[in-house]
């Protein structure tokens, strides 16, 4: 698996300081409800719930709004969503998947091809860039919980398939089906992690010039911005002048 180093550009919403927080609120709203639509309301017994409302303590979400999404699906008030994954190549050949959660196909299709077009990408089929990128689970903590030792040998009896460490955090990588376990063995032993979850890893990066990438982030943006999209994975390298220029 690619290393942490580019983590920071995986995906793009990470970056963004408190914009719209109503609208991401929501979006972790949605995926509350479906995860607890589709299984036991309860996240003790609900690992995708329980994933779910970590992700949205970790953007601190208010306790009642992750409350009323829950009873929202046990109400049986929720609309029905498809889970969709768009594939595409954006400015500079990079690699693009798209995760939806829509209850309008056609729109979201439509949606998600125009911005493609809008900024020089272009949608492609399902498979065909995702074979560039790892389906993995991955549990993170600050930098401060431990020493790289300490996290590698935490790694091991936890069961995760590895443990790479930076000056900002520990990332632990694992297969999806022992996300689940590695996730609670490593809460009961270092605590709530920092974040959690399913994500599509970049096998390898590729470096993006700066004009190119200033595109490339508008797509992205974009895409991130759309109410049906839930997240947004490209294996865009870029350099530490565009990212400050971003972040500012």
């Amino acid at each position: 698996m690619a290393g942490h180093s580019q983590f920071k550009n995986i995906m793009f919403r990470k970056g963004k300081q408190d914009k719209e927080r109503s609208k991401l609120f929501a979006k972790l709203s949605r995926e509350i409800t479906v995860a607890a639509k589709l299984g036991m309301p309860d996240p003790a017994h609900n690992p995708r719930l329980r994933t779910a409302i970590l992700a949205a303590k970790a953007e601190s979400m208010p306790k009642d709004n992750i409350q009323r999404a829950i009873a929202k699906a046990v109400g049986g008030d929720s609309e029905n969503y498809d889970e969709i994954r768009y594939e595409g190549r954006g400015p500079g050949g990079v690699a693009l998947i798209v995760e939806t959660m829509t209850d309008n196909r056609n729109r979201t299709s439509a949606d998600v091809r125009a911005a493609f077009s809008k900024y020089g990408g272009a949608m492609a089929e399902t498979g065909s860039v995702s074979f560039l990128f790892d389906h993995a689970g991955t549990v993170t903590y600050p930098a401060d919980k431990g020493s790289e030792d300490a996290m590698l040998e935490a790694a091991l009896d936890a069961g995760a398939d590895e443990c790479v460490s930076t000056a900002e955090a520990h990332e632990f990588l694992t297969s999806i089906e022992s996300f689940a376990a590695v996730r609670d063995a490593l809460e009961a032993r270092l605590g709530a992690p920092q974040s959690a979850g399913i994500i599509w890893r970049p096998q390898t990066m590729v470096a993006v010039a700066d004009d190119t990438g200033e595109t490339l982030m508008k797509l992205v943006e974009v895409l991130d911005d759309h109410d049906d999209v839930q997240n947004v994975y490209g294996n865009h390298e870029l350099s530490d002048a565009l990212m400050a220029k971003l972040a500012g």
